[in-house]
């Protein structure tokens, strides 16, 4: 190998860590062309995931499935696609698995501003990705500019409900949503993806949540079944920072919606929820 390819070796060795993601677009902007590349997947100096996917083996070309976490990771620390944890697995993450049962198939929700990659959903990762539109749910949604400074990108994390936790050995982080912002992204799923019964004893844990935060993130949120779910649980629960929150600047919509089909209509927040919470519902 000529001393130029050895030194770019040298530098993708220096900038692409063990284990994380990139696109032939990222390599392209370094200047590691496709043959370069295919030299490196040919000597195991990097492994072929995906048409135009590599990444730095850890252990074995053979182990072709990455643990999730690598993949998220690679996507906003090197691709600069901002990319949250969310919901039931921003949950789990924070500790409260145990008031999360398991209900179908293991899925890691993630919340994204724009479209991801095609190639993000053809890579073979250790659990199944489900992608949200982020801007769906909430007005803020937390876009970090790759440019900003460290305390700027902290000042627009906590607007948006969001916050980074370190992962792995290599001092990399995940972004994912606060306990606040992940239930209501989890009631969002109410009851398609996830049961009344589930969202029921999660809200029965959550006892110790910031009503600032709150406050702030159901004043953002765009759903109205999303606010009456979550009211219509915290007041099952009577939660002390309950009665901290003010409802009256946020917008609850009009009329009825239902969610349950035989269900009971609920006169206070128009909302049809079931008989009894020990269900499938």
């Amino acid at each position: 190998m000529d001393s130029q390819n050895q030194g770019k070796l040298n530098w993708l060795q220096r900038n692409l860590p063990e284990g994380l993601v990139a696109d032939a677009g990222w390599f392209e902007r370094h200047g590691v062309s496709r043959q370069l590349r295919r030299k490196y997947v040919m000597n195991g100096w990097l492994l072929s995931l995906a048409r135009g996917v590599y990444a730095r083996p850890v252990l074995s070309a053979a182990d072709k499935e990455l643990p999730w976490q690598q993949l998220v990771v690679s996507l906003g620390s090197l691709l600069e696609l901002p990319v949250a944890v969310g919901a039931r697995t921003a949950l789990e993450l924070h500790g409260f698995s145990h008031y999360l049962a398991a209900s179908g198939p293991r899925e890691v929700h993630l919340y994204a501003n724009k479209t991801l990659p095609r190639w993000v959903s053809q890579v073979p990762v250790s659990t199944p990705l489900v992608v949200h539109n982020a801007k769906r749910l909430f007005k803020t949604v937390g876009d970090i500019p790759p440019s900003a400074h460290a305390d700027s990108v902290e000042d627009v994390m906590t607007r948006a409900g969001l916050m980074q936790q370190p992962w792995g050995s290599t001092n990399s982080t995940l972004t994912l949503s606060t306990p606040e912002r992940a239930v209501l992204e989890l009631l969002d799923e109410v009851p398609n993806r996830e049961t009344f019964h589930q969202a029921d004893m999660l809200m029965e844990g959550l006892r110790n949540l910031s009503p600032k935060r709150l406050q702030a993130l159901l004043a953002d949120c765009k759903s109205v079944k999303v606010k009456r779910l979550f009211f219509w649980f915290a007041e099952r629960h009577n939660h002390a920072w309950l009665e901290k929150l003010d409802r009256a600047g946020l917008d609850l919509g009009k009329g009825k919606r239902m969610l349950v089909r035989g269900g009971k209509l609920d006169p206070k927040y128009n909302i049809t929820v079931p008989e009894k919470l020990d269900g499938a519902l």
